[in-house]
């Protein structure tokens, strides 16, 4: 299963036949959709009055196939003409003049219609035929298909993105590994001396001080509560497994982006902790860079669906 983004845009436009004298008098519709990152799906409709009764029908279906983003869809209505402006019928004129009739009857001082207002009223009388709202319907499935294209090819490019990072982060914990025993060692070391130059100062000055057994033992057991502190094996054991997991959602695909935000920051607290527990340049520069490829995740994941 692929895996989508949420930003994505796709437009069409459905054109009737003609008729038997060659001309197109039936509406040009057309639709866009777009869309961009939300934490839920937020549909918002623009459409003309004469399009309103499609909506219901129009939310349905892109709820069926759409689970997250801030998605605007607009649709509209082309007349088209020769002359871009249709003539009014007689039967049209008739009865818009038998209205004013009746108006100036009951208000002799109304102003009369003009030509301007004859044509834009005649305009909004004009019929749309029969089936556009399944035309309407069928044009949305056809946007609905290149608009969820779109958002899969952005998707392949962000998963793309997130295995190559998945890549480099297991190259940074590989660095890593084999400072953690090196690190341990050189800090018991550094606890046993520091007793050591201890008790011969306590020695050189006459002060009482423990056998020299009892102060190596206390050295040592100082030194392992040090290590186990700075300790970094459990934070590079967690920090593998979500990166295990990471890939396996981003294999599976579907709408897999709110469970890569958690593990992202999941991701982002072992790499903190393995910071603050560092006790050497490199290991800290390993946690800077993890921390950097980390955030750069994170920003892309949040375009997920």
């Amino acid at each position: 299963m692929a895996v989508y983004s949420m930003t994505g845009y796709a437009t069409a436009q459905y054109t009737g036949p003609a008729d038997e004298a060659g001309r197109d008098p039936l509406p040009v519709l057309g639709m866009e959709i777009r869309s961009v990152n939300s934490r839920f799906l937020d549909l918002a409709f623009k459409m003309s009055d004469e399009l309103r009764g499609t909506e219901p029908a129009l939310r349905e279906l892109l709820g069926a196939r759409l689970k997250r983003g801030k998605v605007e869809v607009r649709a509209w209505i082309e007349g088209r003409t020769e002359s871009g402006l249709r003539t009014p019928s007689p039967a049209e004129l008739q009865r818009l003049v038998g209205l004013q009739d009746s108006i100036v009857a009951w208000h002799p001082k109304a102003a009369p219609l003009s030509v301007a207002e004859l044509i834009q009223l005649t305009s909004r009388q004009q019929a749309l035929p029969s089936g556009l709202h399944d035309h309407l319907i069928a044009l949305a499935q056809t946007v609905l298909d290149s608009f969820l294209g779109a958002r899969e090819r952005e998707g392949k490019r962000l998963a793309d993105m997130l295995l190559d990072r998945l890549k480099q982060l297991r190259l940074l914990a590989r660095e890593a590994q084999p400072l953690i025993p090196e690190l341990v060692a050189q800090q018991r070391q550094r606890f046993i001396d520091r007793w050591n130059e201890a008790l011969g100062a306590g020695n050189a000055s006459g002060t009482p001080t423990l056998s020299t057994d009892a102060v190596q033992e206390r050295a040592l057991a100082e030194a392992t509560a040090f290590a186990i502190r700075i300790d970094v094996a459990e934070e590079l054991t967690r920090l593998d497994s979500h990166l295990v997991e990471i890939e396996r959602l981003i294999k599976k695909g579907g709408d897999v982006g709110k469970r890569l935000d958690f593990l992202i920051q999941e991701l982002h607290r072992e790499a903190n902790t393995l910071g603050s527990k560092s006790s050497s340049l490199e290991l800290t520069r390993i946690s800077v860079d993890m921390k950097v490829l980390i955030e750069q995740m994170r920003e892309q994941v949040q375009n997920l669906e």
